[in-house]
């Protein structure tokens, strides 16, 4: 901020309106001529009233598209599987740092090369990524997501404990 940008109003006084025509905002006090805005009370309407016909609200298109309220599946690519061996399932996965919670539906997609030899047991997977696994030496089982236990959620914060 600079100096001379500084606004300084202490001693304005507000500015009273319909109080004559030599007062400066006399008769209409600038709310124009006629209509509903002009009369007294038009502050009271509803946002996106428009004079008893329909609302703006009504008037405006919504947006297009499609939200799914269902959870996307976090991705794992197959290289990323070299470095894990043996069953892998979602919370080896979560343990290695490649999803972000072993209660999330997973997916394994390819990319890049799968050396080690894996047998996986996740959500999904891709065709390829499938026959890169069998390639490896390795085999896919679909299983269903994993579920919280009585257990976990206790130990993760009760109303008692706190």
């Amino acid at each position: 901020m600079k100096y001379n940008d500084l606004v300084v109003d202490k001693n304005t006084r507000p500015s009273r309106k319909g109080r004559g025509i030599s007062a400066g905002q006399g008769k209409t006090a600038g709310r124009g001529t006629k209509g509903q805005k002009s009369r007294t009370g038009h502050r009271k309407m509803p946002a996106g009233f428009m004079g008893g016909q329909r609302a703006i609200m009504q008037a405006v298109p919504k947006l297009k598209g499609f939200k799914s309220l269902h959870a996307k599946a976090e991705v794992v690519y197959t290289d990323r599987l070299n470095d894990l061996s043996g069953d892998v399932d979602n919370a080896k996965l979560y343990e290695a740092g490649l999803i972000k919670s072993p209660f999330n539906k997973v997916k394994v997609i390819t990319r890049g090369e799968l050396t080690a030899k894996v047998n996986l047991s996740t959500q999904f997977a891709s065709k390829t990524a499938i026959e890169a696994i069998k390639k490896a030496g390795g085999k896919f089982v679909k299983v269903a997501v994993p579920t919280r236990s009585v257990s976990e959620d206790s130990r993760k914060g009760s109303k008692s404990e706190k």
